[in-house]
């Protein structure tokens, strides 16, 4: 394996529903797609996008996870107010946002701040990289994914 390669980390994060997600024991491919926060317009978007494939990404063997640094219990309402079907995990402390290198600076209205970039990685049974989009714009992007996702 490539020195440069990514890989994912073996973290257990906390999840909506008050569980966890053991990142080394999926057993499985998987995507993983990080977005700024719970309940804001373009990350509802692509939850909701996300979860209308989800029965695609199962025939494909392949789970979705969402990460943000939000709590679980933003999690938690974010989920029942849109009916979303895949598990979101909590990254308040951004060990995983960080070793993706999806904690960035960014500026809106003259401000800068510390914020995700939406951003989407496919992780094969390995563990590694498969793919990974960065600086993801909404539209059209479940279903890009989903297209690497099956050629796994």
């Amino acid at each position: 394996m490539p020195a440069d390669t990514l890989t994912a980390p073996a973290l257990i994060l906390p999840r909506d529903g008050g569980g966890t997600v053991d990142l080394s024991a999926v057993g499985g491919p998987y995507v993983l797609f990080f977005y700024p926060k719970d309940d804001t317009p373009g990350c509802t978007k692509e939850s909701i996008a996300f979860t209308g494939l989800l029965p695609e990404f199962d025939a494909a063997g392949v789970k979705v996870f969402g990460c943000s640094r939000d709590t679980v219990a933003k999690h938690d309402k974010f989920i029942a107010k849109h009916d979303l079907g895949m598990p979101l995990l909590s990254d308040e402390d951004g060990a995983l946002t960080e070793h993706f290198d999806v904690w960035v600076e960014k500026q809106m209205y003259g401000k800068t701040y510390m914020g995700i970039e939406r951003s989407t990685f496919l992780i094969d049974a390995d563990g590694n990289v498969a793919r990974e989009w960065r600086k993801v714009k909404v539209p059209g992007h479940a279903e890009e994914v989903l297209e690497a996702a099956k050629a796994l």
